[in-house]
């Protein structure tokens, strides 16, 4: 019998298959593939989050920055939530990353801190990691399983 202390044992009880390393879901087949779209998506936040000038939407529905940041952050969380096996280092990695890139931007000199920002990636990192816990969060298991089924000749 394993004993469970430290982090684990306070996360445990919020989000079971977080506070494990291991989990009962199985591997994707084309899983390299899924998590290299998730790391590009990473790249793209960073690199969106850096850059000089601000890349403006092309719908009048996300001109609100804070929206911006929760459905960035969320998109994050929600792909490596099925991408990669559940583990709690993934909202960790997306909390102190919106965090990190929002104290850059602070000293970069073209773009500023803003700590409601950093209260929106929160929130949209929250929203990601409860929406891996609903039935939408074996979608990615399904295309897997349905585009790793196909036999390329």
């Amino acid at each position: 019998m394993r004993i469970e202390t430290g982090f684990r044992k306070t996360i445990g009880h919020l989000a079971p298959g977080f506070a494990k390393s291991g989990s009962a879901r199985p591997p994707l087949r084309l899983a390299r593939i899924w998590q290299g779209i998730g790391w590009l998506m990473v790249a793209t936040v960073v690199w969106l989050s850096l850059t000089p000038d601000r890349f403006e939407p092309p719908t009048p529905l996300l001109t609100w920055d804070k929206a911006q940041h929760a459905l960035a952050y969320g998109s994050l969380m929600y792909w490596f939530g099925q991408a990669f096996q559940p583990h709690w280092r993934w909202p960790a990695f997306f909390l102190c990353l919106g965090i990190g890139l929002e104290f850059l931007q602070g000293v970069s000199g073209h773009r500023t801190f803003d700590a409601a920002d950093i209260l929106a990636n929160s929130i949209g990192v929250g929203l990601g990691l409860a929406l891996v816990r609903t039935p939408l969060g074996r979608l990615l298991s399904a295309v897997d399983a349905r585009i790793g089924a196909i036999r390329f000749r």
